[in-house]
């Protein structure tokens, strides 16, 4: 299937605003379920039936046409969404909420083992769409706290585990506390004869969708694991880039703290890697996506969530630098190898605790994932000297254009033989410990995933919070939410915000000069605390 093949989300029918908010997420093509349910939810009114596997898009199925048909300020309940267990409902409800864009809705998850203040809190202050788990939802029910009069859309997720839990007699009982007239949706990976009948006698003319399950391997990906220490995967996973010399790959990570953190070592290392998590904007996701299709960066650090709907070809690598949550989540990731008739390798680090989960990742997932010997650091270095020889080849074809380069090589030459000159611009080109260069003043990402940054003015300049934060709101977009620890002094200040906004704010300020220096740069570690 080529690229131009593909449904795009534009065909579905869906509003400008789901459009940009869906692409700032980095969602391009539409899975097989999103392609039947979207236009299947917003083009009827029915009830609607759906058999689907785990990982395959669900929560985007449903959410993506019910945030298009919510409205704003309604003063009640509109969406009532039962999930089987708290990760899941906290995983729908945040999957939803990066869905809504601008949109003013309120979604909150409500789950067990949470204070009930808090949740008390929320649903006083009025909720559009709740996303539960079973006993919870009837304990607010019966307390009279959450009220489902008014409801116009009720989704049952993963039905056939509410069933496997134990939960079909309490979500019976959710719904008798429901209005007749009320859209019902449900999706489950299996149709057992209880959840059949669940859709028979509760729910009105509904239609019936079914995605036949997904092949679960690639049949040109080579699946691979190497058991390793947590502390030594970084130098694991620089090894086996080493020994690619045309390394193209996707490596994923669990949080967005660690791809930041990982994308941060390898280019440090004079490796062309970057980013991709849900904490980056818009501009800063297309930058990355289309330097990675570009292959100007070749490799790209990211969490499942940020990577989702992503259309990349050719790649050679899919790294497991983290296992996967479930055996879905690992199919979907080593999908994205293999390509147009090419074979793919998908590498899996597995710690010593760890070694349980892959096998039950490989059970489920029906697949081989064997045990490989990892490549000596002879080898590595072998490749990886190999791959610098070929760099400078492709360098020294082309003639220096500029005389004066040719010049202080001459000059460099009867001081020093050639040997010890050429080896010494290699050591400082590509040794790993040195910062690659041409970034300039770029952010440093602490333990925290966070950079403190300095701001040439003060409470002099009769800078105070709130202009300094309204100002970088101004100028940047970057929401003040995510900007922290900001200290005021008389007459410089500081403050602390996310790594990827920081190197945003970086780049606006280079050139903007106030003084001797930028308006907002680096804070020094030994001056960005205490000074007045």
């Amino acid at each position: 299937m080529t690229e131009e093949s593909y449904m795009k989300f534009d065909n579905l029918g869906l509003s400008e605003g789901m459009l940009s908010a869906l692409k700032k997420k980095g969602f391009e093509v539409p899975t097989q379920i999103q392609e039947l349910t979207i236009p299947g939810i917003l083009g009827s009114t029915k009830d609607l039936v759906a058999q689907a596997q785990t990982g395959t898009g669900k929560t985007a199925a449903f959410g993506i046409p019910l945030i298009e048909m919510l409205k704003e300020n309604a003063g009640h309940v509109q969406v009532l969404i039962l999930a089987p267990t708290r990760e899941l409902a906290i995983q729908v409800a945040e999957e939803i909420n990066s869905l809504k864009g601008d949109k003013k809705l309120s979604i909150v998850p409500i789950y067990g083992g949470q204070a009930m203040s808090l949740q008390l809190r929320s649903l006083r202050n009025g909720i559009d769409v709740v996303v539960g788990t079973p006993g919870r939802i009837l304990d607010h029910l019966w307390s009279g706290e959450l009220s489902l009069g008014k409801l116009s859309y009720f989704v049952l997720d993963e039905a056939d585990e509410m069933l496997n839990m134990g939960f079909i007699d309490d979500v019976k009982e959710i719904l008798s506390h429901t209005p007749e007239d009320k859209r019902t949706m449900l999706f489950s990976a299996t149709m057992p004869r209880e959840i059949v009948d669940i859709a028979k006698n509760h729910m009105r003319e509904y239609d019936e969708l079914k995605v036949e399950s997904e092949q679960l391997t690639v049949s040109l990906t080579d699946q691979i694991y190497f058991e390793v220490n947590h502390s030594d995967k970084f130098e694991a996973l620089c090894r086996l880039i080493d020994m690619e010399e045309d390394f193209y790959g996707l490596v994923f990570c669990r949080t967005k703290y660690d791809a930041d953190k990982i994308a941060n070592k390898l280019s440090r290392r004079g490796y062309d890697a970057g980013a991709l998590h849900g904490n980056m904007s818009q501009v800063q996701r297309e930058r990355m996506l289309n330097q990675f299709r570009k292959k100007r960066v070749n490799i790209l650090v990211a969490t499942d969530v940020a990577a989702r709907g992503l259309d990349v070809h050719d790649l050679t690598h899919v790294i497991n630098y983290a296992l996967p949550q479930d055996p879905k989540a690992y199919i979907h990731r080593i999908g994205r190898t293999g390509r147009a008739g090419k074979e793919g390798n998908a590498v899996t680090f597995v710690t010593p605790e760890e070694y349980r989960k892959l096998k039950f990742i490989t059970k489920e997932a029906k697949t081989d994932i064997r045990k490989a010997k990892f490549p000596l650091k002879s080898d590595a270095e072998f490749a990886g000297r190999k791959r610098i020889k070929n760099e400078i080849d492709k360098i020294v074809s082309t003639p220096a254009r500029n005389g004066d380069y040719l010049e202080l090589s001459k000059e460099l030459l009867q001081k020093k033989n050639a040997e010890e000159v050429v080896a010494s611009l290699i050591q400082h080109t590509f040794s790993k410990g040195d910062k690659k260069n041409g970034r300039g003043d770029a952010a440093e990402i602490d333990d925290k995933g966070t950079t403190r940054l300095y701001v040439a003015h003060g409470k002099r300049d009769g800078l105070t919070k709130k202009k300094l934060l309204s100002y970088i709101k101004e100028k940047s977009g970057i929401s003040p939410d995510n900007i922290t620890d900001i200290q005021i002094l008389q007459k410089f200040s500081f403050l602390t915000m996310p790594f990827h906004e920081a190197e945003v704010l970086l780049a606006l300020f280079k050139d903007k000069k106030e003084g001797s220096g930028p308006f907002i740069t680096m804070a020094k570690k030994e001056k960005s605390r205490g000074q007045t």
